[in-house]
């Protein structure tokens, strides 16, 4: 199933499997994520300005670890 240029702010998924799914140029600013399996998730190319994994910020420790790699974060 493709969804393409939709909005759904305020949408609830509960007890949903999207394994596999691809997002790409997908917005999910202050989107909240509960009780979900991340397992093999790969995050590419993102803005994580306040990015919080278990009520921490790690935007910093991500921006300092590229920055060691030689690399930057846009």
């Amino acid at each position: 199933m493709k969804f393409e240029n939709q909005r759904m702010e305020g949408s609830e998924f509960k007890n949903c499997s999207l394994a596999k799914a691809v997002f790409d140029d997908v917005n999910l600013a202050g989107a909240r994520l509960k009780n979900v399996n991340l397992a093999g998730l790969t995050i590419e190319n993102a803005n994580i300005k306040g990015l919080k994994i278990f009520g921490y910020d790690v935007e910093p420790w991500i921006r300092e670890q590229l920055r060691k790699d030689g690399c930057h974060l846009d």
